[in-house]
């Protein structure tokens, strides 16, 4: 843990520990000890049964649960919150004095992420309440599209007149679209036709699909564009445009702007890329020429700025010299305007982006979720203990030399070739980490294991405002792809469960561990989700009469983990039908992305290739956006997840209905079928959307009869064999 005093002179920045902590240790204390009673009931009652296999399955089920359980912990310990004083900043370091601050933003297909969303990404940065001649933009198209180069070349236009507009009118929102879509001041209405204008040309460039002759202002534009010849999203060479430059370009109040500069690394189909973080640290390199600023923000596309101070509460932390020598970033939490009333899908996931990270801010710091992130560039370059030489021998840029003369382009475009990785440390103990698909959990971990430590920054007002996924089958496919990432790293050498728990301390390693764990909530949730079912159908108990002091160990197990993730949940300001969508998620995402981002990890392991890095589409049909908004689930194509729902989903209905109606004939007593008639209800209540699609619905987005189909053969399959199973034992 940190050793952080507290101090009651004013200061950068204060923490307090969470009031909740004693009652989650004494939690902690209760529920061991409970757990502990469980697994010694079935251990001396596993001989016993009648069902021995049944049985078994039921206690490896409880192993697990408890391992993740106990694992979870490890956030429970020692959350704490955190809060900041920028305007003791603004006292103690002039803006002059203030480091220069590089941000990084990632897009990679114009089709799927709109370049009007990704140019708003980076207008809300270059409207930063930052010195202009101290911000610089870097945007990596890792498509090389000429359309996304355009867009910015329009953007670059528009900033001149939206930047003086946002200080003169103190505007927060600084996302033109945001805004605009915000406000109806009369005052606005001058730059709103500008930026109309500026959005109808890049959308019209969008559907040509070209960009036509007619559009460029200048012989220099037309110039640019030439370099595009014979160019493939995997093959071209690097392109390098400074679209902005503070030195040069003023707005219209005769201002300096800040640097905005469009980058394209180089590509081969003989080179492996590694995706996102091949793209950042390529961006890495070519800011470390062109600017190198100590400070770095990385942002996704479909993110925007929605509080301009972000950067100066940042500084509050970079600029303690008690914390700065170690520290390697300052997260910010995700935050998603775009949900539905009660989030069906579960897209603030407040354990992964709030809950998790104030727990391991107590520890060493959150972990690193990809974007809204304030990273200190010498953290990429080694340990806290590492020379700084070695960061000055890689980035060679100087205060006076402008970033469009020609040295400083021509070794920008050499940092940014696809051959200048090879034989170098980049990728395993410089930049970005390599070797999963979760680059950010990756990076975090290790800068964690190399003694460096993190802050998380979570602000009243939301810094970062970031778009969501807004159809069941990207949400799933996201997870899995998540899921996969974070296997890649636990079942490496760098395994948090084994290298982590000694590098960083126990509890850190822990609480990466869980994150590893992830699919492993697929074997509990399966078996609990289908094994008590089946059981019931057949009218064989498996749990302890009501009337069996056992009975209630389960009771306090099941709602005491029920009732402390909803505090959990309402203490990051959720509410009670959000967290309800939480945890129904979290059971979705257990019999779909879990096994099947398992399964892809597995058949990875063996040679068979999984699917590359799909960009999540950020482009929706004005009816699928309309479903999500009314709270109507997006099912709509043929899927293997869906598949799984509906069987799962039709044998706890079945089941349900078969062990009431025994019930009721009284061939099994109500009391002694209790817990497997709940457990089907439970399923049943949490079913709901999925029998809805498969059966009532007749919009678009219901789910198509094939899978319906194939779901009841497959529940069929599974109680037949059920049946026989059962009949043996």
């Amino acid at each position: 843990m940190r050793n952080e005093k507290k101090k009651k002179a004013p200061t950068l920045h204060y923490f307090n520990e969470d009031p909740l902590i004693p009652l989650n240790r004494l939690h902690i204390l209760l529920c061991a000890t409970a757990i502990a009673a469980l697994l010694h009931r079935h251990l001396f009652s596993i001989l016993s049964s009648p069902t021995p296999i049944s049985s078994s399955l039921l206690l490896l089920s409880d192993v697990l649960l408890s391992f993740m359980w106990a694992v979870t912990q490890s956030f429970r310990w020692r959350p704490i919150h955190r809060g900041e004083h920028p305007e003791t900043l603004a006292l103690a370091v002039p803006d002059p004095l203030l480091p220069n601050l590089d941000v990084f933003i990632c897009t990679a297909d114009p089709s799927k992420e709109p370049p009007i969303c990704v140019a708003s990404a980076a207008l809300s940065a270059l409207a930063f309440d930052y010195p202009s001649d101290k911000l610089s933009v870097f945007v990596s198209d890792d498509g090389c599209s000429d359309l996304t180069l355009f867009a910015f070349m329009e953007a670059a236009r528009f900033a001149r007149h939206w930047l003086p507009f946002c200080k003169e009118m103190c505007v927060l929102e600084r996302c033109p679209e945001t805004f605009f879509n915000s406000t109806d001041d009369p005052r606005s209405d001058e730059i709103k036709l500008l930026y109309q204008r500026m959005k109808k040309k890049i959308e019209s460039v969008m559907e040509k699909g070209q960009v036509s002759d007619d559009l460029f202002i200048s012989e220099e534009d037309r110039a640019i564009f030439k370099k595009w010849k014979n160019f493939t999203r995997s093959n071209h060479p690097a392109v390098i445009q400074v679209l902005l430059q503070s030195s040069r370009d003023m707005d219209i109040m005769g201002n300096p702007l800040p640097n905005l500069v469009y980058v394209s690394r180089e590509k081969s189909s003989t080179s492996f890329h590694h995706f996102k973080a091949g793209a950042l640290n390529a961006l890495l390199r070519v800011s470390g020429v062109m600017s190198n600023a100590p400070v770095i923000l990385t942002m996704d596309c479909d993110m925007h700025c929605n509080d301009p101070g972000a950067p100066r509460r940042a500084m509050c932390y970079f600029l303690d010299p008690e914390l700065s020598p170690k520290l390697a970033y300052v997260q910010f939490p995700q935050r998603f305007p775009g949900v539905n009333k009660n989030d069906i899908y579960g897209g603030e996931i407040k354990r992964l982006y709030q809950i998790n990270p104030r727990g391991m801010d107590g520890l060493k710091g959150p972990n690193y979720v990809g974007t809204g992130c304030f990273h200190s560039r010498r953290s990429f370059y080694g340990p806290p203990s590492s020379p700084p030489s070695l960061l000055n021998d890689l980035n060679e840029q100087t205060s006076d030399t402008p970033l469009s003369s020609e040295a400083i382009l021509r070794k920008a475009h050499e940092v940014a070739s696809c051959k200048y990785e090879d034989g170098t440390k980049w990728g395993s103990t410089i930049g970005m980490r390599y070797g999963s698909m979760s680059e950010d959990y990756h990076t975090g971990y290790r800068l964690h294991c190399e003694g460096w430590e993190s802050v998380f920054c979570d602000p009243e007002r939301p810094a970062f405002f970031c778009k969501i996924p807004i159809t069941l089958n990207d949400v799933l496919s996201q997870n899995k792809r998540w899921c996969l990432g974070v296997l890649e790293v636990f079942f490496s050498k760098h395994s948090p469960m084994i290298f982590g728990v000694r590098k960083v301390s126990f509890l850190m390693g822990l609480c990466y561990s869980y994150d590893g764990f992830w699919t492993s909530w697929c074997i509990p949730i399966l078996i609990y989700g289908l094994l008590p079912q089946l059981a019931l159908t057949n009218q064989i108990p498996l749990f302890p009469k009501v009337s069996d002091p056992w009975f209630y160990l389960y009771a306090y197990l099941f709602l005491s983990a029920y009732c402390q993730d909803l505090i959990d949940f309402l203490a990051s300001k959720g509410t009670f039908n959000r967290w309800w969508s939480d945890q129904r998620m979290w059971l979705i995402r257990g019999i779909t992305s879990y096994p099947f981002g398992a399964t892809q990890f597995a058949l990875k392991q063996i040679g068979i290739p999984a699917p590359g890095f799909n960009v999540t589409s950020k482009i929706m049909p004005d009816e699928v956006s309309k479903r999500y908004k009314d709270g109507i689930f997006e099912f709509g194509i043929v899927s293997p997840f869906f598949v799984s729902l509906g069987t799962v989903a039709i044998i706890n209905m079945f089941s349900l209905i078969i062990g009431m109606a025994n019930a009721v004939r009284k061939e099994r007593s109500f009391d002694e079928m209790f817990v497997q008639l709940f457990l089907s209800a439970f399923v049943v209540v949490n079913s709901w959307p999925i029998y809805e699609a498969m059966f009532l619905r007749k919009d678009g987005g219901r789910i198509p009869r094939r899978v319906t189909g194939i779901s009841i053969l497959l529940a069929g399959i599974l109680y037949s064999i059920s049946y026989f199973l059962f009949l043996v034992y």
